[in-house]
């Protein structure tokens, strides 16, 4: 199989990654496949695989991980707006991938606490929490739920069930830990709330 690395647009086969994650043409992730890859990297950096995955875009507009990828980028550079278009896209592309459904409802948030979120945006975030909670029901999406009942719901004396704390106790079981809490709010840009 012949990949196309998304930094240098170097093409080569499989079998020359390095730990099957680094480019061995300019020594960077030939590919953003989450926003663990992109978090550390400067902004000019974020950039260059901006302007190398549209080219790419250009040629392969149906290619399933590229749309994900600028969205991650964007998403890096907290342009949620521009973000948002790439996920979706990345969905209609590839529905059976939870991670679009799980960083498009980042994207909804906008960098701010969902308490101040619109309720039309909140039943989308849960909508998009849900599709990726049934497609794979990884610990993050059980806790993303949790601070969106945390933060908005229970806030504001709504209820709704599960609540958080059921919430909170799935995403532990299912192995989430203090350091992926950290990242997590890293990601949402706003302050962890007393409890989660």
């Amino acid at each position: 199989m012949v990949v196309q690395c998304q930094q240098c647009r170097a093409s080569y086969g499989t079998e020359k990654l390095i730990n099957g994650e680094i480019c061995p043409e300019c020594d960077n992730p030939y590919a953003i496949k989450n926003y663990r890859t992109a978090a550390s990297m400067p902004p000019p950096q974020v950039n260059k695989y901006i302007t190398s995955i549209q080219a790419q875009l250009v040629e392969n507009p149906q290619d399933k991980q590229l749309n994900s990828s600028l969205g991650i980028c964007f998403l890096k550079l907290k342009l949620y707006d521009k973000a948002l278009p790439f996920f979706d896209k990345a969905m209609e592309d590839n529905f059976s991938d939870p991670i679009p459904y799980f960083y498009a409802s980042v994207c909804l948030l906008k960098g701010k606490k969902a308490f101040v979120a619109l309720r039309p945006e909140i039943d989308k975030i849960i909508g998009y929490l849900d599709a990726a909670i049934s497609l794979d029901p990884q610990a993050e999406f059980y806790y993303f739920q949790a601070y969106i009942k945390n933060d908005y719901f229970e806030r504001k004396f709504l209820d709704s069930k599960p609540g958080s704390k059921e919430l909170l106790q799935t995403a532990v079981q299912n192995g989430y830990t203090e350091n992926n809490a950290v990242a997590f709010y890293e990601l949402l840009g706003v302050e962890r709330p007393q409890g989660l």
